[in-house]
């Protein structure tokens, strides 16, 4: 049997999510259902889904909102909206948030279904093809390889890794402390936040051969990598 799919499902309509949760883990879904947004970023941050269901409005924090917090840490998730609008400027905010894909309700079970797997086959293609550059550097993501032009590529840990993945998608602009800790060691205390200190210098040295490349300490905000 398959592995079944990590979904998360944020709606505050407790029939219509209890109907929808119901109707995926019946066809191979693993189904986290959140009320409202709040919820849904502190499940998000520990559940390590794999693809993310949002309606659009919910009490506490909407599923725009949400989904921007969201895309500051991670934009490779794939996401969809659900709304009962239809109108052109909401589509085109969705999307230009970060949104994959829109769903009007009502919607069918099976459409839902079938955007899912399209979107995770290919959130999976991109993955496995991605080499990311950065100055003089190129960086596979999947096998956590750090590579400087012709030498040989040297091996990451995986909070390496992932630390460096979100510095790159979010080169030039503040990466936010707080999101980052929750997201890689789900907590902001002050030995993680001390532990990710570490790794930020350990990234540095990695990425010493190449001057240009900075990692600036804004100080209580975040970083930010600079070329």
């Amino acid at each position: 049997m398959a592995n079944k799919i990590k979904l998360l499902l944020a709606e505050d309509e407790a029939a219509l999510g209890q109907i929808v949760k119901e109707s995926l883990e019946t066809r191979d879904f693993n189904v986290i259902l959140c009320e409202n947004g709040e919820i849904a970023f502190h499940k998000y941050l520990s559940e390590s889904p794999e693809v993310l269901v949002l309606d659009v409005m919910m009490p506490q924090k909407d599923g725009f909102t949400l989904a921007k917090e969201i895309r500051a840490v991670d934009d490779s998730i794939p996401i969809i909206f659900l709304t009962a609008k239809s109108q052109t400027a909401d589509v085109v905010e969705g999307f230009s948030i970060g949104g994959n894909d829109y769903l009007k309700k009502p919607f069918s079970i099976e459409e839902l279904i079938v955007r899912v797997h399209n979107l995770i086959d290919r959130s999976k293609t991109q993955k496995t093809s991605t080499t990311l550059e950065i100055g003089d550097y190129s960086f596979d993501f999947p096998k956590q390889l750090l590579k400087f032009k012709n030498e040989e590529a040297i091996q990451l840990t995986h909070r390496e890794a992932h630390l460096l993945f979100h510095l790159i998608k979010n080169k030039n602009q503040v990466l936010d402390r707080s999101l980052i800790l929750n997201k890689l060691w789900g907590t902001e205390d002050f030995f993680t936040a001390r532990s990710m200190d570490v790794f930020i210098s350990k990234l540095r040295k990695k990425l010493k051969n190449d001057e240009r490349i900075q990692i600036i300490n804004v100080r209580g905000y975040g970083y930010k990598l600079t070329v």
